[in-house]
């Protein structure tokens, strides 16, 4: 599985380190709220809200350079938008692998 990384951030910042930082700290503070949130909406087959939350935690991924797991988010959106929880374990892992990576920083 690929691993988080700094790339895209660092390219983004033109290595202002504040910047970075910055970005750093709204990652760390709205992935965990919004995984929660999705977390409820798939606990209760509500998949028009989770297709919504999976839209939100892509953008993330994105941005954390996970570029396999950004494509696997896309589809995995539309699985919830037409009623199917397809992908979904691996949706799942990609989110553990971020919290991980986000404790470490």
């Amino acid at each position: 599985m690929e691993q988080p990384n700094m790339s895209y951030i660092k390219s983004m910042s033109g290595g202002d380190e504040a910047f970075e930082a910055k970005l750093i700290s709204i990652i760390k503070k709205e992935f965990p709220e919004e995984k929660t949130v999705y977390y409820n909406n798939i606990n209760v087959d509500n998949f028009k809200q989770a297709a919504d939350n999976v839209h939100k935690l892509k953008h993330k991924i994105s941005i954390l350079g996970l570029e396999k797991s950004y494509e696997t988010a896309v589809v995995f959106e539309n699985n919830l938008i037409e009623g199917s929880t397809e992908l979904q374990d691996e949706f799942e892992m990609i989110l553990t692998t971020i919290t991980h990576y986000l404790k470490q920083l």
